[in-house]
């Protein structure tokens, strides 16, 4: 049985097609398991009600990346999660360096560590942050405190 050049070469695009098509799929499903879960959400919510981190980033609007699969510093296991989540501002942008680990007996996630690094290299601690200044201060409240 012959088969033609032709037909090969439909075989091989469908094929191509249909397994792009499926990476991708996973890629999706994949990035949207980790932004649906408590790690990520407390992780991001934490940043959120850093002013400091907030003003540093330019942010609102906040927007926030896929994190990258092949990054060695992302690790999820059922006990623990090590990610490390895109962020930017209007002003910069940088990473959120988050650790968190699961409580065996509630099956609730903790979060143990939030680092946002910047770009232009400043670190801030968002477990235990730094104060706000007065001038963010006037800012959020729009009157001095």
């Amino acid at each position: 049985m012959r088969v033609s050049t032709s037909q090969l070469q439909q075989l091989t695009i469908f094929t191509t097609v249909l397994t792009g098509g499926g990476i991708g799929t996973m890629y999706y499903l994949q990035q949207k398991k980790f932004a649906q879960s408590d790690y990520h959400r407390l992780a991001l919510q934490k940043l959120e009600a850093c002013p400091v981190a907030m003003e540093s980033l330019g942010a609102p609007p906040l927007k926030v990346y896929n994190i990258h699969l092949t990054d060695r510093h992302n690790c999820v296991d059922p006990h623990r999660a090590q990610i490390k989540i895109p962020v930017t501002g209007s002003k910069d942008g940088g990473y959120l360096y988050t650790s968190s680990i699961r409580d065996p007996d509630t099956n609730r996630w903790s979060l143990k560590q939030a680092v946002l690094k910047l770009r232009e290299g400043q670190t801030i601690d968002l477990v235990n942050p730094p104060p706000p200044t007065a001038a963010q201060v006037l800012t959020e409240t729009g009157d001095w405190h």
